[in-house]
């Protein structure tokens, strides 16, 4: 097989706070996946937004989107599966990063506002304001029925949900793609 059908990819997705680099983490280790902070790719231009508590716009989001896709079919041009958080709020961006080479699964953590933004004013050294959650959640769209993936609850303990994503995954990630299961 090629790379463009036999790696997977997993993006941990949903608004801010959910937990999106702590599952994806998770997973790298549970499935020995290449890993990527979606966070760290952003262009300076657009932590520096996020810091002053301006919404990004689509334009401000399209090139990262691009080069988290094209960091995925770099890894899967080496052989390599990965997992990548990154908010992928719209159907839109998502179809950006499923332009990589592979399959693209989804793992939209998902929950209550007002659980999120409690989680949120208790984390340390992140540029993403709770005031940009309400954004967030206006952008947020479902997964729809093109898309590979599934969601998870945040509501349970850390462990717990990482539990779900990973019983979730593991259905996506089979011997013939490449990832022990």
């Amino acid at each position: 097989m090629n790379a463009s059908t036999k790696n997977t990819h997993l993006v941990v997705m949903g608004v801010s706070g959910t937990g999106k680099t702590t599952v994806a983490q998770a997973l790298a280790r549970e499935f020995n996946l290449e890993f990527a902070e979606g966070d760290d790719l952003h262009p300076q231009a657009n932590v520096d937004k996020m810091s002053a508590g301006i919404p990004l716009n689509d334009h401000d989001r399209e090139p990262w989107l691009h080069t988290i896709a094209q960091w995925m079919t770099s890894e899967a041009q080496q052989g390599q599966n990965t997992v990548v958080s990154c908010s992928a709020l719209k159907k839109q961006y998502r179809d950006i990063l499923r332009s990589a080479a592979g399959r693209v699964v989804f793992v939209h953590l998902a929950g209550e506002k007002e659980i999120i933004a409690e989680r949120m004013k208790h984390r340390q050294g992140h540029f993403m304001p709770v005031s940009l959650l309400d954004s967030q959640y206006e952008t947020l769209e479902a997964l729809t029925d093109d898309e590979l993936g599934f969601v998870v609850d945040i509501a349970g303990t850390k462990n717990e949900v990482i539990a779900d994503a990973v019983t979730g995954a593991r259905t996506y990630l089979t011997a013939e793609s490449g990832v022990a299961s």
